[in-house]
């Protein structure tokens, strides 16, 4: 197998210090490959990118409406979050709000994403708790689903936990691809994770953001799932991560998640497009700017990558001092490959 190409590069000065490989699939939702670079039939671990179709269980067991959850809160359940204090007080208050607290969370502690944040913790005397996980808020989720269904708390992690043989099939459902034989995993927060190809990951995104071809109960989970996203994107990230500053400038025009290991997911609804990437060596400075690359050649977001936002597209390298010292760009080859494919 030929390796893929150099999607990324990172300057400094007047040289390209480092590449990037990796593949992409932008796939339209009746299943057409738009455009295409590496090897989009490789199985990969989608890891966190995955989120918001996950979160669909939690529209479709009706726990959200049983619960009268806000759009702040299915945004968190599809986040990935800095554990900044939004986050951590939502997902408490919320476990309160279904009769649980946070022993009840199976993800595990560590310290949030931001200095500011552990700094805060740490001046408090306080430890990490499972809420400052940047999961909690999709955990928050899938015990919302369990308490409501009556289903028994302990264990929920588990592949055989009906919440987890819930959201393996509406995966093999979105994508039309079975998860059967295929090699599985443990993610970073202790729920299953499947190995899947990228392409029919972005075509799951793909009807994600149009309904095509599903009922008319996913369908609206879906644009609930979408809706809650775009509205709450602080949520689904937070201070100045790529997510949110990409959904705050899309303005409801898309939906972005980034994953583990330089994995990215997109739905664009106005074009039924599903966009799915991975960078090899699973660098997420890489992930973010091939995301940008793909989004601001899709037709009708070219202006939401140019201004003050036109740095989620080419990263600035920066020194200690601040000041910038090369860049993170895409490669000439991504450049033509969307040009030829996107732009038409």
């Amino acid at each position: 197998m030929s390796a893929n190409p150099v999607v990324i590069e990172v300057t400094r000065g007047g040289m390209i210090e480092s590449r990037h490989r990796g593949a992409v699939a932008v796939v339209r939702d009746d299943g057409q490959l738009l455009a295409s670079l590496g090897d989009v039939s490789q199985l990969i671990y989608p890891r966190s990118s995955i989120k918001p179709l996950q979160a669909i269980q939690l529209i479709e067991s009706g726990a959200a409406e049983a619960y009268q959850l806000t759009d702040r809160q299915v945004a968190l359940a599809c986040s990935s979050h800095n554990g900044e204090n939004i986050h951590v007080e939502t997902v408490r208050r919320w476990l309160t709000q279904i009769g649980l607290n946070e022993n009840a969370l199976e993800c595990g502690a560590h310290l949030p994403r931001r200095d500011e944040d552990q700094k805060a913790l740490i001046n408090s005397n306080l430890d990490p708790s499972a809420a400052h996980n940047n999961c909690s808020g999709k955990h928050a989720g899938f015990l919302s689903s369990v308490q409501h269904l009556g289903l028994s708390s302990a264990g929920y992690i588990e592949a055989t936990h009906p919440i987890q043989q819930r959201v393996l099939s509406l995966l093999e459902d979105l994508a039309d691809v079975s998860l059967t034989d295929v090699p599985r995993g443990i993610d970073g927060c202790g729920i299953p994770v499947a190995g899947i190809a990228l392409e029919p990951l972005a075509l799951s995104f793909a009807r994600f953001a149009s309904g095509r071809g599903l009922s008319i109960e996913r369908r609206n989970a879906c644009r609930q799932i979408y809706r809650a996203m775009v509205s709450e994107p602080i949520m689904v990230a937070g201070t100045g991560r790529w997510c949110t500053r990409a959904m705050q400038a899309g303005k409801g025009l898309f939906i972005v998640k980034t994953g583990a290991e330089g994995v990215f997911c997109g739905a664009v609804p106005e074009t039924g497009i599903g966009i799915a990437l991975k960078i090899d060596d699973g660098a997420s400075r890489a992930s973010e700017c091939f995301m940008g690359a793909v989004l601001s050649r899709i037709s009708g977001l070219q202006d939401v990558f140019k201004g003050e936002s036109k740095d989620l597209v080419r990263l600035p390298v920066l020194n200690v001092a601040g000041n910038v010292a090369g860049v993170v760009r895409p490669s000439e080859i991504l450049e033509e490959l969307l040009d030829a494919s996107l732009q038409q």
